[in-house]
């Protein structure tokens, strides 16, 4: 993943940008940019499509790009940084549970929101990362769709699935979704907004043509959900439909189903906004933290965290948690902030690309930097158990593992896991497409006792393995090393050559 950069940390500059900076200057950059727009806008293949473009997205794109402008020489002040006070952060242990009842009556009130915009490349397949097949012969969207119609039918009740999906994954994802057509779960899809690239020297827009190359448009960051659920008209479906509430998270977060302890606390504090946090832990140093700032409860990311800073940041002793991206939100305050205007100010984050051999930047904002716009604000701090992305084969590795088992669509933690944490796996290049890693791999080992698994180079797993403790195996250049069926390492290293020639 391309390390991010915000507008908390100014945009390194070319000779000819040096002289930005200034309204004036802004202002003639800002003119170009919009000028660009329309003539992009003039290249739609018919007249509807063309003042969709000119009337809606120019305006939303030019926003954005106009608050860049404002404000990328914008730094955070870590002296008014602080760690977020008690009463902000909520410990999910001290939630009180609640009955059935109650449950039925707020579920009623409950939509669930996906963020459904990834492809599957980094794992080497095409097409919509939600229909990678995680467990059980199940895709991520399986499951999914098996969790909200199991919780329909035990409630009685008709929570909607929602859907935001970006220009990568729309059409695919509308023709995968009719397999779901008999299972009595409603689904909504949304298409989020689709932005131009910039050039990082000119500051213009890549695109000359509206359709023809879409590697010079992207998707603006999941922070989108609130403007594309507006603009999608599908915000003021859900609340005239009577939904108040709305949770939001990755399609891959394994952990992120809903939880209406959580659910409930937001209702009885008349919270706005509730962001799911969790305890660091080395694999999490990066992830973006809740902090207090200027008396609000506020996200910082890595990318706004100064240069001689990041290590301060990434010390666990000062920023504990990190937020998961599970985001519970009031849906009636997201119309109050949109119609108030107030999160055209979230902060930017500045992702720098080199696409056809260009350098470009592309402005994203992100949700959890919405939560500071929101009336009464908390975090919750939940269990690891709640936060189970699949970013890689290595997070695949683990889920597919006997460290779980699959109930009603919910992934569960063996009792018989000796420790509450989940295993450190990271393994090698040669693992990291799906196809790859389903070839050298026979069957997933038994984990229950692993602390650390890294592997390196050409290894392949025979079934019935048992790995415990810190196992590490390392096939140097030129060599192979097939791991016999049935073998069993503890705190071990393997490396050099050991072939096994009867599988």
């Amino acid at each position: 993943m391309m390390k991010q950069e915000s507008t908390t940390s100014p945009l390194p500059q070319s000779p000819q940008l040096q002289s930005f900076g200034n309204r004036s200057s802004d202002l003639a950059v800002e003119d170009q940019f919009v000028k660009k727009l329309e003539s992009i806008g003039q290249t739609a293949p018919n007249e509807n499509i063309k003042k969709e473009f000119l009337n809606k997205e120019v305006s939303s794109i030019n926003k954005l790009f106009t608050r860049f402008l404002k404000n990328r020489k914008k730094v955070i002040d870590w002296e008014k940084i602080k760690p977020p006070p008690n009463e902000m952060v909520l410990n999910y242990k001290d939630l009180p549970q609640i009955s059935h009842e109650r449950t039925s009556e707020l579920a009623s009130k409950l939509a669930v929101l996906k963020l459904n915009g990834g492809l599957g490349t980094t794992m080497g397949c095409t097409g919509p990362k939600s229909v990678i097949e995680v467990r059980s012969e199940k895709t991520f969207l399986d499951l999914t769709v098996q969790q909200i119609k199991e919780m329909n039918e035990k409630y009685n009740i008709k929570v909607p699935l929602v859907l935001m999906n970006s220009f990568n994954t729309h059409q695919e994802t509308g023709k995968i979704i009719q397999k779901y057509k008999y299972s009595d779960v409603k689904i909504h899809s949304f298409n989020q907004s689709r932005f131009p690239r910039i050039l990082k020297d000119s500051l213009m827009p890549v695109p000359d043509k509206l359709f023809g190359n879409d590697s010079e448009w992207y998707p603006p960051g999941h922070g989108d959900v609130f403007f594309a659920l507006q603009n999608s008209g599908l915000l003021e479906t859900l609340l005239n439909e009577g939904k108040e509430y709305l949770f939001i998270s990755n399609v891959d977060n394994l952990g992120a189903v809903v939880d209406f302890n959580i659910l409930n606390t937001m209702d009885k504090e008349k919270c706005e906004y509730i962001m799911e946090v969790t305890n660091k832990t080395r694999a999490d140093v990066k992830g973006g933290t809740l902090i207090e700032y200027e008396g609000k409860a506020k996200l910082l990311e890595i990318a706004q965290v100064p240069s001689n800073k990041v290590e301060e940041f990434k010390s666990i002793k000062k920023f504990k948690i990190f937020n998961t991206n599970n985001i519970w939100v009031n849906l009636k305050a997201i119309d109050r902030v949109l119609k108030e205007n107030l999160l055209d100010d979230m902060d930017i984050i500045i992702n720098p690309k080199v696409a056809d051999g260009k350098s470009i930047i592309q402005l994203e904002i992100a949700a959890g930097a919405a939560i500071e716009f929101f009336n009464n604000a908390r975090g919750v701090n939940v269990p690891r158990s709640r936060f189970l992305p699949v970013k890689s084969t290595s997070d695949l590795f683990i889920v597919q593992s006997n460290l779980y088992s699959l109930e009603d669509g919910v992934l569960v933690m063996n009792k018989n896991r000796p420790f509450n944490t989940v295993p450190l796996v990271k393994l090698g290049d040669l693992f990291k497409k799906v196809s790859d890693y389903q070839a050298r791999i026979k069957g997933i080992p038994d984990i229950l006792e692993l602390d650390q698994l890294t592997v390196s180079g050409d290894v392949t797993f025979g079934s019935d393995m048992v790995l415990k403790g810190t196992v590490i195996i390392v096939a140097p250049a030129g060599n192979r090393i097939d791991l016999p069926q049935g073998a069993e390492f503890e705190n071990k290293v393997v490396s050099g050559n050991l072939r096994i020639l009867d599988q």
